[in-house]
């Protein structure tokens, strides 16, 4: 009955939706309008003068791009119990994150933006039933490993991670089939909390497993560690593999090896600003971009994000195959708020992003400008046709080595290290020059000489982000840093490739 239930209600799920994937300018207008009249009586709105905004153009003039700094007065305000800042009345949550430069932040939800979280993520599922018609993982259990639902409370709102904030909000169709058990769930130390999730799991019947592929790897070791078996002899019924965070190509290698078959799988593309996109095809590359669930989007072209008043266009305006910066106002209380991420569109019918990095996580300390997806992009097509594994890794530039001409350098945890580590550097270096002219026409011009691959001890990355105070929940490592931060805290195993 719960099949046949759930493929109805994936089929109808499927129907209107499609109303407005088919009708995305007038939909991104309608969100448009309804988020401008619904700002005009918060502070926010009467500091920028909505009630004069007729139009997109009026909005771009009176409502400049904002960041976490920017709004922060505003978040102060709603912290200390005011209302209608930012959206009328206060919000039902706020979500804590860390931000790189603004130490702690916290996002609104309101009750207007909450179901775009919590809905978003319900008909990726479905509509993967739609798509595919495989239904049989809804009788099994199924964990999503996530941060700490406990929350604190302040001033009437509640504050805790996204993770913890939505798991408040499981529908109670899925409770009986969900994992973990609470108590583990609200475990605060992200080792035990796992230890906890490998002993509760193993004798379930798992069907579908989430989350940031970081941190499902570990679960995925530390339980094959303790039974001696593939994650398919473990739970044989497993089939779908849902995840977000972070680009997920760097870990299919092995993680098709440690589970020991294939299986499917749904990106996601969720942060505490919104959901914004989640994979609506097993066939087509991207991400469906969601456009009717309360968030107006707007572009910046990565190249010129910089200046000093870079061109906005809607969506309308955007072509495929240019990095853009996405600009968002929602009915969470957001204006014209950059998240920080880069996307790339490789569709307009549907519109379908991939993510293609942070605009702060770059590497330009010669004018390169190398993004997050070149270097995702070149370990994964070094790495493709081998055995070589890889656990983490994240890419730093040396400016001022002790000897030579200075170079980028990799640092790398291999599950399965390359036999020779020159061949693989060579390799790694070439396709790097094949994804970023700058960074070829820099290494021909002896400005750089080629990358250095510095070998992280086994489980490296994990150690620093325990001493960072950041293992676990949604944090993830940067792929790219333009400074030395996370590169000096790193323990090599041994001398790099000269």
């Amino acid at each position: 009955m719960k099949k046949i239930l759930a493929k109805i209600f994936a089929k109808y799920i499927g129907w209107k939706n499609k109303k407005w994937i088919s009708n995305p300018i007038e939909t991104q207008e309608k969100v448009f309008q309804k988020l401008l009249k619904r700002g005009q009586s918060t502070e926010f709105g009467k500091d920028h003068n909505f009630k004069l905004i007729e139009n997109y153009n009026d909005f771009k003039e009176r409502v400049p791009i904002s960041d976490y700094e920017k709004i922060k007065p505003y978040i102060e305000k709603i912290l200390n119990g005011q209302k209608d800042v930012l959206w009328p009345g206060k919000p039902l949550y706020l979500a804590k994150t860390s931000g790189t430069t603004s130490g702690v932040k916290y996002i609104p939800i309101t009750k207007e933006s909450l179901p775009n979280h919590i809905i978003s993520a319900r008909d990726a599922i479905l509509n993967y039933i739609n798509k595919t018609g495989k239904v049989d993982f809804v009788d099994g259990k199924q964990i999503f490993i996530q941060g700490s639902p406990v929350l604190e409370k302040s001033n009437g709102i509640y504050i805790g991670r996204l993770s913890g904030i939505v798991a408040h909000h499981v529908p109670s169709y899925l409770l009986k089939n969900r994992m973990p058990t609470w108590n583990t769930n609200s475990i605060e130390d992200w080792e035990e909390k796992v230890e906890s999730i490998v002993e509760e799991t193993l004798i379930e019947n798992m069907t579908v497993i989430g989350g940031i592929p970081s941190w499902v790897q570990m679960y995925f070791e530390k339980t094959i560690f303790k039974t001696g078996k593939s994650i398919s002899k473990i739970f044989p019924n497993f089939s779908l593999f849902i995840h977000g965070g972070v680009n997920y190509d760097p870990y299919k290698t092995m993680f098709k090896k440690l589970i020991g078959k294939k299986v499917d799988s749904i990106e996601l593309y969720p942060s505490s600003e919104g959901f914004f996109a989640y994979q609506d095809s097993q066939d087509n590359d991207g991400l469906l971009l969601l456009l009717n669930s309360g968030i107006f989007y707007e572009f910046i072209e990565a190249e010129s994000f910089h200046e000093s008043k870079p061109e906005r266009m809607r969506l309308e305006e955007i072509k495929i195959g240019i990095n853009y910066v996405i600009i968002l106002s929602s009915n969470a209380g957001l204006w014209s708020y950059n998240i920080g991420d880069t996307v790339r569109f490789v569709s307009t019918k549907p519109y379908r992003v991939v993510v293609t990095g942070r605009i702060k996580h770059f590497i330009s300390a010669f004018g390169e400008h190398v993004i997050v997806k070149e270097v995702e992009t070149a370990i994964k097509k070094v790495v493709s046709s081998t055995n070589i594994e890889i656990r983490e890794f994240t890419v730093a530039p040396q400016i001022n080595p002790d000897s030579g001409l200075p170079f980028h350098e990799w640092f790398i945890d291999f599950k399965n290290p390359p036999k020779d580590l020159d061949i693989f550097s060579r390799k790694l270096d070439d396709e790097m020059k094949n994804q970023n002219i700058y960074y070829e026409d820099l290494i021909n011009g002896k400005v750089l000489r080629p990358l250095v691959v510095s070998v992280v001890k086994v489980n490296g990355f994990e150690a620093y982000m325990k001493k960072i105070g950041k293992l676990g929940g949604q944090n993830k490592v940067p792929r790219l840093s333009n400074d030395r931060k996370i590169a000096d805290n790193l323990t090599i195993k041994h001398e790099k490739n000269k």
